[in-house]
């Protein structure tokens, strides 16, 4: 069973790089940002498949470290792009 797993990680691994080309290549920041979520989740399941391949519990960890910087990666980004139409600046408390 351990050969099914790391053999699906391996099949995740070209969904990387085709990602690669995007961030270079994408005309708007909004893409570049679906790139990053594309390594996140990639990079997520890849760690839990290598952990349930090879046994390694670490890997868990690691994976839920790289879901939470991920997320707030996204919120970061939507917080600093998209304003709300007619709001003013002072209307946010936490800048």
């Amino acid at each position: 069973m351990s050969w099914m797993h790391i053999f699906f990680a391996l099949v995740l691994l070209p969904a990387i790089g085709v990602g690669m080309i995007r961030i270079l290549r994408g005309p708007t920041a909004a893409d570049r940002m679906m790139t990053a979520q594309l390594f996140g989740t990639c990079g997520v399941a890849i760690l839990l498949l290598l952990s349930a391949g090879m046994g390694n519990p670490v890997l868990l960890d690691i994976a839920l470290v790289f879901s939470l910087l991920a997320a707030l990666a996204t919120m970061t980004f939507i917080r600093r792009t998209w304003r709300g139409s007619g709001k003013k600046k002072h209307e946010y408390p936490l800048q």
